[in-house]
């Protein structure tokens, strides 16, 4: 691996030239003098680790989090930096996050790379003692989610997974529903997603004069480069990323996780559209096997479905039109809730017109990023709600159901010793090999 890439050898490369003198320019926007001086004992001083598309929300986002002092933004991508340091001019600009974790008066970082760079990203931050904030899937594999949730635990620090939908109250409520019983013990789960997958390009050309390719791939073996990769359509190559399920798969289970208290599916199998080696599914429909929790928590099955495919029951529903399109159906034995990211609704209607809400036991958040900084600045690890050790059930969840697909196979799934037992040969696709010189 080549020996890192500092700011300055970046800003003398021949792309940065032509783009430095936009950021010089953002770093001296007058404006920022109005912002006040960070206040050691009030503020986090954070980095910001991938600025582009969902990072760029969190420039927007957390500079506004009163608590919060961005100090450094990271980004392979210059035109991102460019972006981010007129929106952020005093935080210094980065290129290689190697660089960003030796700033000495750095708490904590918020990482919003590709998938496949995300566990090796993180594990140098915690190394580091950094606080961490991840986007979803915390990891690429099922193994590198297991080694981050360890490694986050015998550091313990304060770590956060990217799913916003959490700290919505919709969702709070929903769990408070399901928890008082009002639809029975829940044996049955149904979500679908109303997504769409972009087309890959599979030409081969030269990388933007903007990207550093060789950090961009981080951990991956040297390959061409397709314009897919850079800056969004990486997912839908499985060496990045994992389709709709590993994009979106976090946020709609979450609120099934969090109601019913899953942990480790048993059992995973999948299907879908055609198999390819390189390009991710159109379509996965995967489902999982959970064993019973304890009293009042039968065993579940939780199915999830890729657009065009839906339940085969959601025509005799009588759900809502917003539902329809993307919902989360929880099916007890007393009724059913359907619930997306902003509403829900309790069926058969006419058995729950008259329904009183339990008591509001789970308070409003502050705002998930927000939440996160406050916990970092307390230095409580509990005060986060979404920990990897949460976060990482959900991950290695969707992941599991991308490594039945692939494997075109029922999986059995030992969560203790991290094996199929009836398919050891399916075991290739929750882990792989990284290129010389990287490591978590």
């Amino acid at each position: 691996m080549p020996s890192p890439l500092s700011r300055r050898r970046f800003l003398q490369s021949t792309a940065a030239v032509a783009l430095a003198p936009a950021l010089a320019g953002a770093a001296a926007d007058p404006k920022a003098d109005e912002k006040p001086a960070a206040t050691p004992s009030k503020k986090l001083n954070l980095a910001l680790i991938g600025v582009g598309g969902r990072g760029f929300d969190h420039v927007r986002e957390v500079s506004k989090i009163d608590e919060a002092n961005i100090i450094a933004i990271c980004d392979v991508d210059a035109v991102n930096l460019v972006n981010a340091a007129r929106n952020i001019p005093k935080a210094q600009p980065f290129v290689d996050f190697r660089d960003v974790l030796k700033l000495k008066d750095l708490d904590a970082v918020l990482i919003a790379t590709p998938d496949h760079s995300h566990a090796v990203i993180t594990a140098a931050a915690l190394r580091a003692g950094k606080h961490v904030y991840c986007e979803k899937p915390l990891t690429h594999t099922v193994r590198e989610c297991r080694a981050i949730v360890e490694l986050a635990k015998q550091t313990g620090l304060v770590t956060q997974l990217g799913i916003q939908i959490h700290a919505f109250d919709n969702y709070r409520r929903v769990v408070e529903i399901i928890q008082a019983g009002a639809v029975g013990p829940v044996h049955e789960v149904h979500i679908w997603n109303n997504r769409t997958n972009r087309a890959p390009d599979p030409s081969v050309t030269p990388p933007p004069a903007s990207l550093n390719y060789d950090l961009w791939l981080g951990p991956l073996s040297p390959r061409p480069f397709h314009p897919g990769y850079h800056p969004y359509n990486w997912r839908r190559w499985w060496a990045f990323g994992s389709g709709l399920l590993g994009d979106i798969g976090c946020h709609l289970m979450d609120v099934a996780f969090w109601s019913l208290d899953l942990q480790h599916p048993t059992k995973i199998s999948a299907e879908g559209s055609e198999l390819s080696d390189e390009i991710c599914a159109d379509t996965i429909v995967a489902t999982y096997e959970f064993p019973a929790r304890g009293e009042g928590k039968p065993p579940v099955k939780m199915t999830w479905y890729d657009p065009p495919r839906k339940p085969a029951q959601i025509g005799q529903w009588k759900l809502d039109d917003a539902l329809r399109g993307e919902g989360v159906m929880f099916v007890g034995e007393g009724g059913m809730l359907c619930t997306d990211y902003g509403h829900h609704m309790l069926l058969p209607a006419e058995k729950f017109k008259d329904f009183k809400p339990p008591t509001t036991r789970l308070a409003h958040s502050p705002g998930h990023q927000r939440e996160w900084v406050l916990a970092c600045l307390k230095n409580d690890p509990a005060a986060a709600s979404a920990p990897f050790s949460y976060g990482g059930l959900l991950s290695e969840t969707a992941l599991l159901g991308v490594a039945a697909f692939r494997a075109r196979k029922p999986l059995e799934w030992d969560a203790t010793s991290m094996r199929f037992p009836n398919v050891p040969e399916a075991e290739k696709f929750i882990a792989y090999s990284y290129r010389d010189g990287w490591s978590i």
